[in-house]
């Protein structure tokens, strides 16, 4: 049978069919298509003026798209992509960008694209999949008097067609935008190989058999340029607020946190004030709980877009959803969350990946770890706020608290190394400290956080069973935030001995910051507790530790005294475990005075009291600081052998931070003895750990270390770039006065390859920072290395007068060696001055 209406564009051949009054159902069905058809072009939105940082995300969407992304390799054609990501992350801009872009690669879709909004997140206006292929039909030219009623019959007669416009080379797009399911997107798919689609949801609709795309925040970078261009395309380029005030630009970047919603309502928000300042607008998105409120405009609002994807929650998932903000720190791991919800890890885990799926929740940075937008972590606390009586909000943070101390003071049993009992919860000490490491940040912003949340005793509980992991792995800054917190607390409530225990830990973290009066300030008070309360082992504690600050500032014999009588406090007290510790510190001090024989026998009484309590980790430290006595006193032999031990716990102990410590002193004893291969390979050891470690600080030690080894062996193109990046590293950190040292290496480097302008260079940044720090001796070394790199270049006068000024501040030093070497040094350059005149 063949129809077709009065004016109509198709007509449809329907054969072997049976016929239902005004249903009539075919089995075969012959679309043939009028000569010209427009299909709706002009349904797809216009492209936003304002689109960044999404180049990537185009790119791999139109390679999807490409004719002939199914050639190469026999690879099939991906047919169907599907975009997902968090309500106004720019999904919808993403796929009206793209499919703007491949209508105009030609050839690609000469059949022009179809666009449909689902509204699958609006219960009012949501299209179901009869609706939309009724629109689709309509658009393809098919009247309505020939679309039939039902799902199946719709879904035959559009993909029959749009196969027809396959057949004749106008291939189509389908852009089926904010589908909620994948049941609303699937019929409104193209099946016949050749046109293609692209679908947006906020759920990942992994059923499709399409290609994932999931859409992530955009930058710093890139959410300042939509700021930009968004304010610019409303009120014209004269319109510079964003960029006369780059600050405030970058501050709403950040409090919208890169959603492009966000950022587009800031941006309109100033353009429909012309006067207002961007900082106003910036200072006015600080307060967390009015933020969302101030993000929307009559038209849109952030919450507007949140409040569509919450209501399509089940019950469990929302409540979670709701408690998730609870937890202070930037990411929650699968078992905190079962403790928020009250729930077992598998149930938990699977509510966690359903928010995912829905993008209300993202996986953090390994699985098991999930983290929440900044928006939407405040939006969901605003609900948890309104529902904290049916969630049972106050027992929910309690449980997640309570569950942070238990299982921090359990791994806290694995960090010490002396023998004895061990909590299960982890099966060794690597377990342990791969957990720790992992809620770091969680338990700091717990601890620093609990006391205005009505949980002071969290604080003070994390704030001791976290002092030996932050200690370990050198979170010093962390150390005293949280001692000073927990050290507020014992005040506040009268707790005199916590006092001093936290005052001693403190004394510690601050000496580790190089703050050493502080640190002085704080032992003395922990000092004066102690003896108020006559606590003999926590006096010994806290003399032991004052002894190290003391010692830091150049006091090293109130610091001999002071582990002097540490060690006889322990002593008497029986406790062998803190006498080794007291011996090792009181080893130090007298290295530091030169007192090598004497410090070798501290160390030696340490490492053997060591030994004796099988205490591994203490041992390493132990032969490490042996090591270095020894060395003192050039028996190299009997230091590489203790360094040798060191290194084996280290490593036996994972103990990556030793690892670089002895690793370096061994490269060091190594260059001594001339095993100069040995010597570089265990400074670019030391290197590499640090680099893994992110210890800047140290790794350009190593790196300065390795430079000069390099040296020896003449491997100057390897030693300037060593020393390069070791005074890069200082030049970060603001450490001026080895960034001075390791300038002046690298001049030395440099002139030895002939680049006598480049050393010249680095000579005189190495002579301006000793002059501003009053490096003298510095000063004098830069001048005269400085001389010797003019004099290569013919520069004679400026040689001279670098000499000459060298001379002088070794003789005002009372270095008479080191003067009579640049006093030679300007004799040379008189002599080829002179010499080169008389050419």
């Amino acid at each position: 049978m063949s129809e077709a209406g009065e004016g109509a564009a198709t007509s449809n051949t329907i054969s072997g069919g049976f016929f239902f009054h005004a249903v009539i159902q075919g089995r075969d069905i012959t679309v043939q298509l009028p000569p010209a058809i427009d299909p709706a072009l002009a349904g797809l939105p216009k492209p936003a003026s304002a689109f960044t940082g999404r180049d990537r995300h185009v790119e791999r969407l139109l390679a999807d798209l490409s004719p002939a992304a199914g050639d190469a390799g026999g690879q099939r054609a991906v047919l169907v992509s599907a975009v997902a990501g968090l309500a106004g992350i720019g999904k919808t801009e993403l796929a009206v960008q793209t499919a703007a872009q491949a209508l105009g690669q030609p050839g690609w879709f000469p059949g022009g694209v179809l666009f449909v909004d689902l509204f699958g997140y609006d219960p009012e206006r949501s299209l179901s999949p009869e609706r939309a292929l009724e629109g689709l039909l309509r658009a393809l030219a098919v009247p309505g008097e020939h679309i039939p009623g039902g799902l199946e019959d719709r879904q035959r007669l559009y993909r029959s067609v749009l196969a027809a416009y396959a057949r004749k080379g106008r291939r189509i797009l389908v852009v089926a935008d904010n589908a909620s399911t994948a049941g609303q997107a699937a019929p409104l798919l193209p099946t016949d190989g050749i046109n293609a689609a692209l679908v947006t949801s906020r759920h990942t609709l992994d059923s499709l058999d399409a290609r994932l795309h999931d859409l992530d925040t955009l930058d710093e970078a890139a959410s300042t340029a939509v700021l930009d261009q968004a304010l610019r395309h409303a009120r014209g380029n004269d319109d510079t607020r964003f960029t006369d005030n780059t600050e405030a630009a970058t501050a709403i970047a950040r409090l919208c946190a890169g959603l492009p919603l966000a950022l587009r309502i800031a941006a309109a928000i100033l353009a429909a004030a012309p006067t207002r300042p961007a900082s106003h607008l910036a200072a006015a998105l600080q307060t967390e709980h009015t933020r969302l409120d101030k993000l929307a405009r009559p038209d849109r609002a952030v919450r507007a877009a949140f409040d569509l994807s919450y209501r399509h929650l089940a019950p469990g998932q929302a409540r979670l959803f709701r408690l998730l903000p609870l937890n202070p720190g930037p990411d929650v791991s699968t078992d905190s969350a079962a403790h928020l919800a009250d729930t077992g890890s598998d149930q938990a885990e699977e509510l966690l990946q359903q928010l995912a799926e829905a993008h209300l929740v993202e996986p953090g940075s390994s699985w098991g770890r999930w983290r929440m937008h900044d928006l939407v972590r405040l939006y969901a606390d605003e609900h948890g706020r309104t529902h904290a009586t049916p969630d049972q909000r106050d027992s929910a943070r309690t449980r997640l608290f309570t569950h942070y101390q238990d299982t921090t003071r359990a791994a806290n049993t694995h960090l010490n190394t002396l023998p004895g009992p061990r909590a299960p919860r982890f099966p060794d000490r690597a377990a342990a400290l791969q957990w720790l490491d992992a809620e770091h940040t969680n338990l700091t912003a717990t601890a620093t956080a609990a006391p205005a949340l009505g949980h002071p005793a969290t604080t003070t509980s994390l704030a001791s069973a976290l002092a030996q992991y932050l200690d370990y792995r050198i979170y010093f800054d962390d150390w005293i935030t949280l001692t000073t917190c927990a050290l507020t607390i014992y005040r506040e409530v009268g707790d005199r001995h916590g006092e001093g225990t936290a005052l001693n830990n403190l004394g510690l973290a601050l000496g580790e910051v190089r703050r050493f009066e502080e640190a002085i300030n704080a032992h003395t008070q922990a000092l004066a507790i102690c003896r108020e309360l006559g606590d003999r082992r926590g006096e010994g504690q806290v003399l032991n530790n004052l002894g190290l600050a003391l010692r830091k500032v150049g006091q090293s014999e109130e610091a001999i005294q002071s582990h002097t009588q540490a060690t006889t406090i322990f002593r008497e007290v029986g406790d062998r475990h803190l006498e080794g510790t007291a011996l090792n510190n009181l080893g130090n001090a007298l290295q530091q005075m030169r007192q090598f024989e004497e410090a070798i026998d501290a160390h030696t009484q340490d490492l053997a009291i060591c030994r004796e309590l099988g205490d591994r980790h203490r041992e390493g430290m132990a032969l490490n600081n042996l090591g270095n006595a020894l060395a003192d006193v050039q028996r190299f032999e009997e230091a590489i052998n203790a360094y040798t031990q060191d290194l084996a716990i280290c490593r036996e102990l994972g103990d990556r931070h030793g690892e670089n410590r002895v690793l370096n002193n061994l490269g060091i004893v190594l260059r001594e003895v001339r095993r100069l291969d040995e010597a570089i390979h265990a400074h670019t050891q030391a290197a590499t750990i640090l680099g893994e470690l992110g210890d800047r600080h140290r790794e350009a030690h190593a790196l300065n270390s390795l430079g000069t080894a390099l040296q020896e062996v003449r491997r100057l193109d390897e030693t300037i770039h060593a020393h390069t990046q070791a005074a890069t590293i200082y030049r970060e950190l603001g450490d001026r006065h080895r960034e001075s040292r390791a300038l002046n290496n690298l001049g030395l480097a440099l002139r030895q390859v002939g680049r006598f302008e480049e050393a010249i260079d680095a000579h005189t940044q190495d002579l301006a920072i000793c002059r501003e720090l009053g490096d003298r001796n510095g000063e004098g070394q830069a001048l005269n290395n400085l001389g010797l790199a003019l004099r290569k270049v013919g520069r004679f006068e400026e040689a001279i007068d670098a000499h000459t000024q060298a001379a002088t501040v070794f003789h005002e030093l009372g270095d008479r060696h080191t003067e009579g070497t640049a006093l030679n040094a300007w004799a040379i350059t008189h002599n080829e001055r002179r010499l080169k005149r008389a050419e």
